[in-house]
């Protein structure tokens, strides 16, 4: 049976919504129309929010208060002195300090917004049904060791000591999946095929 061409038709079983104004023959059931719809934008919420563990939220303000004090006092200092050796034009210690002075100021505004803005994830949020960013979690590729890896926000993630990006492969691959459900995670080595063992 071909679906009704007017949006929004019930035709006894659906209700068929036209996703294309310009080919109002390409009607798909809403129900099916609306989860497509809710699935796809949940990753995206997801992939869009800056995540930060207790411990990365520590890291980021003692960062963050070590630029605005000694360091601001130091890039200070050096532009008080380079100013006083005399012609800034042909001065390279003033042009370089300068130049610090810019990168400083881009990470307090950087490390400011991230603070603003972050999700403070604690743990596996209590969780341990699925996979969330905040856990970590137990896996093995068919006979090799197990690996446990910390699932954490792209600001924090550091893959050779384990803690790895949700908006990784392997950290999208692991996103609400369960205890022994299998994962495959395309690497530029070739396809990984993991099995989830332990979620905390």
């Amino acid at each position: 049976m071909s679906p009704p061409k007017k949006r929004g038709v019930d035709s006894g079983r659906h209700i068929w919504v036209c996703v294309c104004s310009t080919h109002p023959h390409i009607c798909r059931p809403a129900t099916s129309f609306v989860n497509f719809f809710s699935e796809h934008k949940t990753k995206e919420l997801i992939m869009s929010i800056h995540y930060l563990t207790i411990e990365g939220e520590k890291e980021l303000r003692k960062e963050l208060e070590r630029l605005k004090g000694p360091t601001r006092q130091e890039i200070a200092k050096r532009l008080k002195s380079a100013i006083e050796m005399g012609d800034l034009s042909e001065n390279a210690e003033y042009a370089a300090t300068k130049e610090q002075q810019g990168f400083i100021e881009g990470r307090i505004q950087e490390i400011e917004y991230i603070l603003r803005e972050a999700v403070i994830i604690e743990a596996n949020n209590g969780h341990n049904d699925i996979v969330t960013v905040g856990a970590k979690v137990t896996i093995r590729e068919e006979d090799y060791p197990e690996e446990v890896y910390h699932l954490v926000g792209i600001k924090e993630a550091d893959p050779s000591n384990g803690r790895i990006s949700n908006e990784s492969p392997m950290g999208q691959a692991l996103l609400g999946k369960k205890v022994g459900d299998k994962i495959h995670v395309q690497t530029p080595d070739g396809k990984l095929d993991l099995t989830i063992l332990n979620i905390e």
